[in-house]
């Protein structure tokens, strides 16, 4: 009986048409920039681009795609593996395709309370037709637990959802209805979301002079606080009660040893008897 034959097959992702990588690497270039001073070629300096430009692919194919992290692998002298491992370690990088509106239901702990788990349920049982612009997910806490509980679209807030106003938000984003968030300019869509993340201008009318500030539930603790007249405590100073006598030999010491790094692990090991 002969023995198995093994072969390992290796493929690697199809690069991006001529165009669209050219595109696509003048933007890198803007991206990197920001990173890396003029003249300098530090690959540990370029390689902080890595996120801004991961949100640049999925801003080009709707999710990272083996393109989009083969190219930002070749951008940054990265290998495929570096440039997954940050993509999948952070939530915002979507691993599948993503429609035009990426609708993210928190069921974290108080908005799950609040309502968020019948949120989600409603929206599911709520699916559209073909073709659905609509992606449909549950997220962890969006930091806007004051409005809980709060739907995400495109990572803008809509606050203090009930199952029936949210059902009336996806009809709006499929209708193609104009949509405003409680706090932000009106949508764009996934893509173009992205783009801005990777950080090039927001070209929403508003979406930049608006400014905003904290709303009223967010505001609540710090006015019964001031009614209360409640204060932080304040920071002491440190203190050097213990320490060695200032001109005495242990002070001499501790202030020429202060500043020595530890000792290699080696060096504090006493020496085996007989050696």
């Amino acid at each position: 009986m002969s023995e198995p034959v093994y072969v390992q097959l290796t493929t690697r992702a199809a690069p991006y048409p001529p165009d669209t990588a050219t595109r696509l690497s003048l933007d890198a270039d803007r991206i990197v920039a920001r990173y890396t001073p003029p003249g300098d070629v530090d690959p540990e300096m370029a390689r902080s681009a890595l996120l801004p430009l991961l949100h640049l692919v999925q801003a080009e194919d709707g999710y990272i795609t083996p393109t989009g992290i083969e190219f930002c692998a070749h951008r940054l002298g990265l290998t495929g593996a570096e440039v997954t491992a940050v993509a999948t370690f952070y939530s915002m990088y979507r691993r599948e395709p993503t429609g035009d509106y990426l609708v993210g239901v928190c069921t974290n702990t108080l908005c799950a309370v609040m309502g968020g788990d019948a949120i989600l349920e409603a929206l599911e049982d709520h699916p559209g037709g073909v073709d659905d612009p609509v992606t449909l997910t549950h997220i962890e806490c969006n930091a806007a637990c004051d409005y809980a509980p709060v739907v995400m679209v495109n990572w803008e807030f809509f606050d203090n959802q009930t199952p029936e106003s949210a059902r009336t938000l996806l009809d709006d984003l499929r209708s193609g209805r104009e949509v405003v968030p409680s706090r932000g300019a009106s949508l764009f869509t996934f893509r173009e979301t992205e783009r801005i993340l990777a950080g090039f201008p927001d070209e929403r009318p508003g979406a930049v002079e608006a400014g905003g500030s904290a709303g009223d539930p967010t505001l609540a603790g710090l006015r019964v606080a001031r009614a209360l007249s409640m204060t932080a405590p304040t920071a002491h100073e440190p203190s050097d009660e213990g320490a060695p006598p200032l001109g005495s030999a242990d002070a001499a010491a501790a202030e020429t040893t202060k500043n020595k790094p530890a000792p290699a692990p080696g060096e504090s090991v006493p020496p085996e008897k007989g050696n």
